[in-house]
């Protein structure tokens, strides 16, 4: 076990000398480094907070962060936040009760007084200007964003908390110790694909297959690099790969608990150090079927009538609202679609015409939100269905909803019908 170190900047922030809110978050941070064995602290280039929409809050976390503004407390480096419960200046539209709306409005008021970006995305890495690069040492809360960072990017982030990460901002250190040390990068398991995985759904699919059997382990794809085609040099338009990547990730974070995983000659690691990457007695996984994970994630199989299509779980990217705006040209839906994604890419897209055709054909392209953290029983909605594994997993359990699950595209068909016909 190594001491744990504080440098005297840091020892003053904790004996109060930059005032109780910055004590209150090395408080916080230097304890976890303690608990967690850590030597030191690391400087954070960005910090990403989860737990944001009031449906996770409830009034005693409204309190909390109040509480904390009110100290002065104010973020050192750039922070943004993840999707909170209601499209922020479209909430009565969406039919979300000012009960629920004053209390949210009140906790992203308080992350902004403290110098918090008010993003509302789970897609941190699709920003222009906040994308991190490889080697970052981040502090990032959301775990599909820490997954698709630290194994598609190569920057170190651990899975933090709501309350670590705003106190990581607040100090702009985190505690150095798992996947931002080199040891704790190695993989437990390698996988083996015996089976075609095509496109965003599959790869949700295989979240869940692989997810449920591994835990938190660390993972060597052997031989999923056959089946993506090159991630773009863009990384913030999405692309086939970076859809597909991002589906997996996220999938495996909340089906099992993996932060990290590399694809052989693929991945930023992976292609530099190849299979030193793995551990000695690394076990093996063979993936022979996506089933499985279909029978679990389409968990309604006899659901026909559908309220809310809803594609963006993690947020959209560019190249997915291009495809749905594609699909939908010239049509009409027959029920509620939502694209959620973040409000910057919402822009992106609205320069290039995709939001207009979504919205003239009756769609909505939703920001700062997503039918996880939306109330979405409230406004009527109590049978969904999606392309995205996460959203599978989450929304029936947290929104109280029936669910079918499927490609995009049997997703827009079922918007312009209403009807699941797969």
């Amino acid at each position: 076990m190594h001491e744990f170190k504080l440098t005297a900047q840091e020892q003053a922030m904790l004996d109060g000398a930059e005032g109780p809110g910055v004590r209150r978050a090395m408080e916080i941070v230097a304890t976890l480094g303690r608990i967690y064995g850590a030597p030191d602290l690391v400087p954070v280039t960005h910090v990403q907070i989860a737990g944001v929409s009031y449906k996770n809050l409830g009034d005693a976390g409204v309190q909390f962060l109040l509480d904390w503004a009110a100290e002065g407390a104010q973020v050192r480096v750039p922070t943004t936040l993840n999707p909170a419960g209601m499209e922020l200046d479209r909430w009565e539209a969406m039919g979300i009760d000012p009960t629920f709306a004053q209390p949210q409005l009140s906790a992203i008021d308080a992350f902004t007084t403290m110098g918090v970006t008010p993003t509302m995305s789970c897609t941190p890495y699709l920003f222009p200007g906040y994308t991190p690069s490889r080697g970052d040492h981040l502090a990032w809360a959301e775990s599909s964003a820490v997954i698709f960072a630290n194994s598609i990017i190569g920057a170190r982030s651990n899975r933090e908390g709501g309350p670590s990460a705003l106190a990581a901002a607040i100090v702009g250190r985190t505690p150095r110790y798992g996947y931002h040390l080199d040891e704790q990068r190695l993989a437990d398991i390698v996988v083996e694909l015996r089976c075609p995985v095509r496109d965003v759904a599959d790869f949700g699919a295989l979240s869940y297959v692989v997810g449920k059997q591994v835990g938190s382990a660390t993972l060597w794809f052997a031989d999923l690099a056959e089946h993506l085609p090159p991630l773009p040099e863009d990384i913030t338009v999405g692309g086939a790969a970076g859809d597909r990547l991002k589906t997996l990730g996220a999938g495996l974070a909340a089906y099992g608990a993996v932060a990290l995983f590399h694809i052989a000659g693929y991945t930023p690691e992976a292609r530099d150090r190849g299979e030193a990457l793995l551990k000695p007695n690394a076990r093996r996984l063979v993936v022979d079927s996506l089933e499985p994970g279909y029978t679990v994630m389409d968990a309604d199989p006899d659901l026909r009538q559908i309220d809310l299509v809803t594609v963006g779980c993690p947020h959209a990217s560019l190249s997915e609202i291009e495809q749905i705006a594609g699909m939908l040209h010239g049509r009409r839906v027959a029920t509620q679609l939502w694209v959620t994604t973040a409000r910057i890419t919402r822009d992106r897209a609205r320069e290039a015409g995709w939001v207009q055709t979504i919205e003239a054909a009756g769609g909505q392209v939703v920001a700062d939100t997503c039918a996880v953290v939306a109330p979405v029983r409230s406004i009527g909605i109590t049978t969904m269905a999606t392309n995205a594994g996460k959203m599978a997993c989450y929304a029936p359990a947290h929104s109280k909803v029936k669910m079918r699950y499927g490609s995009l595209e049997q997703c827009v068909e079922a918007a312009v019908t209403g009807v699941w016909n797969g």
